[in-house]
């Protein structure tokens, strides 16, 4: 009788299994790995070079990895429910804002990612979009929250100043495939409805976290 051989994946060496370890807990706490800068460079290089492994692995998950080496990207999209994040109304209303302005500052007038807006154009975004829902706006204390989790599902990059109003915003291309949607026609059917009857509603946005973003 013959024994079974080994997968290879049963046979990494220490250094790479640590390597695959960390590359799946990257991708599940924050959504993506950036490469180009920053403390994960060096893992990107490595999951780039074992890009079987990993798509293998984030498999298992019911996550579909997207690889952009030419901007040293790759991002873990959702394939269930499981890893959706529930978001408060608020912060629903701020990520599909940056959506559109992202959108169309790369679409309408060239602009290369990331697309940068202070958090005084980001409110003033929001107003002109969802004034119907101004009660729903979140505070300055609030924003500066939603900011925090976008950054930390590496959606945004920012650091509030002396004055917050003039806080910079980097809105990164990982935006585009958290909130697919389509084209600008199928965010403004999802606006739309929002704006008809979201009041009531805790609305999802797509990311890979068990995290949620709501209050009991």
């Amino acid at each position: 009788m013959n024994e079974l051989t080994p997968d290879p994946l049963l046979r990494l060496e220490d250094s790479d299994r640590a390597r695959l370890g960390e590359t799946l807990r990257v991708l599940l706490d924050r959504g993506s790995i950036l490469g180009g800068e920053g403390p994960h460079a060096d893992l990107y290089s490595w999951a780039y070079a074992n890009r079987p492994w990993v798509d293998e692995m984030a498999g298992l998950f019911d996550l579909r990895l997207s690889w952009e080496n030419e901007s040293r990207l790759v991002q873990a999209v959702p394939l269930s429910r499981a890893f959706l994040l529930r978001l408060r109304l608020d912060a629903t209303l701020v990520l599909l804002t940056l959506w559109y302005e992202f959108d169309t500052a790369v679409r309408d007038r060239g602009e290369s990612p990331p697309v940068t807006l202070t958090a005084q154009q980001l409110n003033d975004a929001l107003d002109a979009k969802f004034r119907p829902l101004r009660k729903s706006m979140p505070t300055q204390t609030r924003l500066v929250e939603i900011l925090r989790l976008a950054q930390r599902k590496n959606l945004v990059r920012f650091a509030v100043g002396p004055n917050p109003a003039q806080t910079r915003i980097d809105i990164l291309p990982t935006i585009k495939r958290v909130i697919p949607f389509q084209d600008i026609e199928d965010w403004t059917r999802h606006a739309e409805r929002y704006l008809a009857g979201a009041q009531n509603e805790s609305p999802e946005a797509a990311a890979p976290s068990d995290e949620n973003d709501e209050e009991d």
